[in-house]
């Protein structure tokens, strides 16, 4: 074998292993990059699982809203108080913030003010509504008890509300009693949210 052909050779050897370790190289770099973006995606999809999970549950929680407010239309149009039979929003006077005395139905000055704001809003958006106020309580006591005392402070927001010019044929009233907790009754904040009245818009 000529100088000239063993030289070939050996530039020819040089370059495979070139380019055979240029391919090794290649592999080894995709398969980092591949690792990379699996590590995003799996941390991405764990972020979007816990994304769906809060989701999960404020949809449950909106079910929960919309069932109780359907309940209030479907009575409405029973009684036939409704034109055009809408849902329109609802307001939460809860214990955290009316303050209603121990099994007492007074109203504070704090939840004559934001009754007062209701009625305001009542008065600017459209006089020509249905409300249903439902009074809620703890499961502290009696169910008889409990129907009454929410029966009571739906009652005393009733009259609050005629009384500031609330025409009295365009509201009803209903007591759950702890029918229908929004929180746990086995602590004090879930039993304050649970001591609530709320005012349903219709039209």
């Amino acid at each position: 074998m000529t100088k000239l052909s063993t030289f070939a050779v050996t530039v020819a050897a040089l370059a495979a292993g070139a380019v055979s370790l240029g391919g090794c190289a290649t592999t080894d770099f995709v398969k980092k990059q591949v690792a990379g973006v699996n590590s995003r995606v799996d941390s991405n999809q764990a972020s979007i699982s816990a994304h769906d999970a809060k989701l999960a549950g404020h949809d449950a929680r909106l079910g929960e809203i919309s069932k109780t407010a359907q309940d209030a239309l479907d009575r409405a149009q029973a009684a036939g108080k409704l034109a055009e039979g809408k849902f329109l929003y609802q307001t939460v006077l809860s214990d955290d913030s009316v303050k209603f005395p121990v099994r007492g139905t007074e109203l504070s000055e704090e939840a004559k003010t934001r009754l007062m704001d209701f009625v305001q809003k009542l008065k600017t958006d459209n006089k020509n509504v249905y409300i249903e106020i439902q009074g809620h309580t703890d499961n502290t006591g009696s169910k008889d008890i409990n129907k009454r005392l929410g029966a009571e402070r739906a009652d005393a927001v009733r009259t609050f509300l005629n009384q500031n010019g609330v025409a009295l044929n365009r509201i009803a009233t209903i007591s759950y009693g702890d029918e229908s907790p929004v929180a746990s009754n086995k602590n004090r904040a879930g039993r304050a949210q649970n001591r609530r009245v709320v005012m349903i818009v219709l039209n």
